[in-house]
């Protein structure tokens, strides 16, 4: 085998096999149908114009045979008056005019048998037609059938597909919310402890203040054990 016809067949394969891919059963079995009902009218055609040719020979038999009957009254009467040739002319296209009648029975016989033959076919491809009709709504049914489950299926699976990434959409906010958080309270604690200071502020004033709240801290403490009667922390422990 050629490489040219080798390419040739594999492009063909391909493009079968795409054709196959995209391709609707549906399409194919009322494709079929439509041709079997063409085949069928075809045949109707057929039969009907046997039969209009099976009626016309009738017509050409039944002339015949009238002008056959008149040849032979003809004949009588000529013969009556003494006229032997005529009536011997007469006879002679009577006995033409019956073999032409011969010849018309033999071809309405094969025509009858011809249209009792088509007509056993029609109803053989009627009936086969019919069987075909049935198989094809069922399958078609089914392939709809199929299809429609097809589709719930590929939608639950997008929905399952989008609840995912939903999902991992609200685990991603909620770990950044969570280090936002942290963040802020970790700067909270630096705030508070004083290792990190509030932009614009005075480094001294923060001291004195701290200070200040000591010695509030330190008032109220000797006010309280006044008031106890609790004697206050010696001064060595107080220094250490």
């Amino acid at each position: 085998m050629s490489l040219g016809k080798r390419l040739r067949l594999i492009f063909e394969a391909k493009g079968n096999a795409a054709l196959d891919a995209a391709e609707d059963p549906t399409q194919v079995l009322n494709l079929s149908y439509e041709q079997q009902l063409e085949q069928l009218q075809h045949l109707r055609q057929a039969i009907a114009q046997v039969t209009t040719e099976e009626k016309h020979i009738d017509l050409l038999e039944e002339q015949a045979q009238t002008q056959a009957t008149q040849l032979t009254t003809q004949a009588q009467q000529a013969l009556q008056l003494g006229r032997e040739d005529l009536a011997r002319q007469a006879l002679q296209r009577k006995a033409v005019l019956l073999a032409q009648v011969n010849g018309y029975t033999t071809q309405v016989q094969q025509l009858q048998a011809q249209e009792a033959h088509l007509a056993e076919v029609q109803q053989q491809v009627e009936a086969r037609i019919a069987q075909f009709r049935g198989q094809k709504e069922l399958l078609s049914a089914q392939y709809d059938a199929a299809k429609a489950s097809a589709g719930a299926n590929e939608a639950v699976t997008g929905i399952s597909s989008d609840m995912t990434e939903m999902n991992l959409a609200m685990q991603r906010a909620q770990d950044k919310v969570l280090h936002m958080q942290a963040h802020a309270d970790a700067i909270d604690s630096l705030m508070q402890s004083g290792t990190l200071s509030i932009a614009g502020s005075d480094p001294l004033a923060t001291q004195l203040q701290q200070i200040t709240e000591e010695q509030n801290v330190d008032g109220e403490l000797a006010a309280m054990r006044q008031q106890l009667q609790i004697s206050g922390p010696s001064s060595s422990a107080t220094h250490e």
